[in-house]
C-alpha cells in the first residue's frame, strides 16, 4: 500500500483533511477521527432505534417463550456485533467510505448495485418514519393544546431533520449522544410500565411454555438481526469516523452492546404487550392508554425523536455518500437532495393498510440482496485483499478497479436465490453461496484476474 498523504477522490478532488468542522465531509480516506469509544458507542445506541423491534418482539409470541425470545435477541445482537466488526474492518483501517470499499469487489461502475441496494431503501424509510414521527408530535399537540394538522408537522419535522443532517458527523455525534439518555429513559419507564399495566395478566405460560429451540428460534435471531442487516453494509461510513487504537474484540463489543439494550427493551415491551392484550402493536396499546398521560406522552416523544436519531445516521448518512459518489455533489448538497427525495416517496400513501402487501414485497426483495452483497464484501477484503488495500488503485477510475466485477454480480445472484430459497433464514442462507462463488470466481476465472491486483 502506498503511504502519499494526498490521496485522488473522483467525486470531490481533494486530500484528506487535517481538521474536521461541521458538514465537512468527503469521501477521501479519513484522517480526522471525531467519535471516541463512549461516543460511537452512544452513536449506535441513539441511531439503531426500531419501531419495527416492536413488532418483532410480538411476531414470536406463542412460538417462543420469554427465555427463548431473550436469548435470541441477545444471540441476534451478538451476530450483529460480529458482522458490523467484520465489514466495518476496512473503514475503520482506512478511513474509507462503504462507496469505497466496495470498488475493490464491485468495480468503479458496479458499485452502482450495492449503493442502490442501500440507498433506496433508506430514502424510503426516511419518509415513512418522518411521517411516523410527525404523526406523534401532532398527537401530542392534539391532546395537549387543540392543535391537530399532521401536513404542517410532517414538513416542519422533515426539514428539521435536513437542517441536523447538513451538520454531517459532528452533528450526528452530538444529536445521538445526548439522545441516547432520553431514549434509555423512555424505554426504562415504557417497560416498567408494561409490566405494572399487565403483569397480572401476562400467562405464566410466558415462561413455561415449552417453545422451540429448533428452526423458530433461529429464524426469530435473525428477526431482529436483520433490522440492522442494512447497515451492514455501510458500516465503514461510521467506522472511519471511530478514533483509531480499537481492536476487533473490542468493536465487537461496542456494537453489540450498543445495540443490544434498546433492543432488547423494544423486543421484550413487544413481546409481552402482543401476549397480555393480543394486540400486535405497543404504541395503539399505549396510545389508548387515557389514563396514563405521562406513558402516552413519554411513548409519543420516545417515537417522534427515534425518528430523527434513527433517520440522522440510518437513512441519510448511505444515500448521501451514493450522491456524493454519482453525481459529485458535496456533502451538505447531497444530505438535502436525500432530504427531498424523502418527500417524494409519499408516505401517507405507504402507511395506509393497502400499501401494506407492497411494502413487504418491497423489503422482501431489496433483503434479499443483503446478505449476499455482505458475504461478497467480507470474502474480498479477507480472502482475496488479506485486509491489505492500495487506496491509489480505489481512488484511480482508470485503474484495475474500473468498470463492473462480474465476480461480484454472479455471486450475489445466487446468493439472492438461495435467500428466496430459504425465505425464513434468507441472511444465514445467502451467506456461504455469494462468499464462496465470489472466493471461486475471483481466485479461477480468468476474466476477473483483474481485479485481483
Amino acid at each position: 500500500m502506498t503511504t502519499s498523504t494526498s490521496r485522488p477522490d473522483a467525486p470531490q478532488g481533494i486530500a484528506p483533511a487535517a481538521t474536521k468542522s461541521l458538514g465537512d465531509e468527503s469521501l477521501a480516506p479519513q484522517k480526522t477521527r471525531i467519535m471516541g469509544r463512549i461516543s460511537y458507542l452512544l452513536a449506535w445506541f441513539g441511531g439503531c432505534v426500531s419501531i419495527g423491534t416492536f413488532t418483532m418482539g410480538s411476531s414470536v409470541v406463542g412460538t417462543l417463550n420469554l427465555i427463548q425470545a431473550t436469548v435470541a435477541i441477545a444471540i441476534g445482537c451478538f451476530i450483529i456485533g460480529i458482522a458490523l466488526a467484520l465489514n466495518g474492518a476496512a473503514g475503520y483501517k482506512y478511513g474509507i467510505p462503504f462507496m469505497v470499499q466496495a470498488r475493490s469487489a464491485f468495480g468503479f461502475q458496479g458499485t452502482r448495485l450495492p449503493g442502490l441496494v442501500r440507498a433506496v431503501p433508506a430514502i424510503v424509510w426516511y419518509g415513512f418514519q418522518s411521517w411516523i414521527g410527525a404523526g406523534a408530535l401532532n398527537l401530542v399537540s392534539a391532546t395537549l393544546f387543540g392543535y391537530d394538522n399532521l401536513i404542517v408537522f410532517f414538513i416542519a419535522f422533515q426539514f428539521v431533520q435536513i437542517g441536523l443532517s447538513v451538520l454531517g458527523f459532528q452533528g450526528i455525534k452530538w444529536l445521538e449522544n445526548v439522545g441516547s439518555a432520553f431514549i434509555l429513559a423512555s424505554l426504562v419507564y415504557m417497560f416498567y410500565s408494561t409490566v405494572a399495566r399487565y403483569g397480572d395478566t401476562l400467562s405464566a405460560n410466558l415462561v413455561t411454555m415449552e417453545g422451540s429451540w429448533g428452526l423458530p428460534f433461529w429464524g426469530a435471531t435473525m428477526l431482529f438481526l436483520g433490522i440492522y442487516s442494512t447497515m451492514m453494509l455501510n458500516v465503514s461510513d461510521y467506522s472511519r469516523e471511530h478514533v483509531e487504537g480499537s481492536g476487533p474484540g473490542l468493536l465487537t463489543t461496542l456494537y453489540a452492546m450498543s445495540i443490544l439494550p434498546c433492543t432488547l427493551f423494544m423486543g421484550l415491551i413487544g413481546f409481552m404487550v402482543s401476549e397480555a392484550t393480543g394486540v400486535a402493536d405497543p404504541i395503539r396499546v399505549f396510545a389508548n392508554a387515557v389514563d396514563n398521560t405521562p406513558l402516552l406522552m413519554t411513548t409519543l416523544l420516545f417515537i417522534a425523536f427515534a425518528q430523527v436519531t434513527t433517520n440522522v445516521l440510518n437513512n441519510v448518512v448511505p444515500p448521501t455518500y451514493v450522491l456524493m459518489d454519482t453525481f459529485k455533489l458535496s456533502y451538505r448538497k447531497a444530505s438535502v437532495v436525500v432530504g427531498l427525495l424523502a418527500f417524494a416517496t409519499f408516505p401517507w400513501e405507504l402507511v395506509k393498510d393497502e400499501s401494506a402487501a407492497g411494502l413487504q414485497v418491497f423489503v422482501q426483495t431489496y433483503s434479499a440482496f443483503l446478505g449476499p452483497i455482505f458475504a461478497v464484501l467480507v470474502v474480498d477484503y479477507y480472502l482475496i485483499r488479506r485486509r491489505t488495500l492500495d487506496l491509489d488503485k480505489l481512488y484511480d477510475p482508470n485503474g484495475p478497479y474500473r468498470g463492473v466485477n462480474l465476480a461480484a454480480f454472479i455471486a450475489t445472484a445466487v446468493g439472492v436465490v438461495a435467500a428466496f430459497s430459504f425465505s425464513t433464514i434468507s441472511w444465514y442462507a445467502s451467506l456461504i453461496p455469494a462468499g464462496l462463488t465470489y472466493l471461486l470466481l475471483m481466485r479461477y476465472w480468468q476474466g476477473c484476474q483483474r481485479f485481483n491486483q
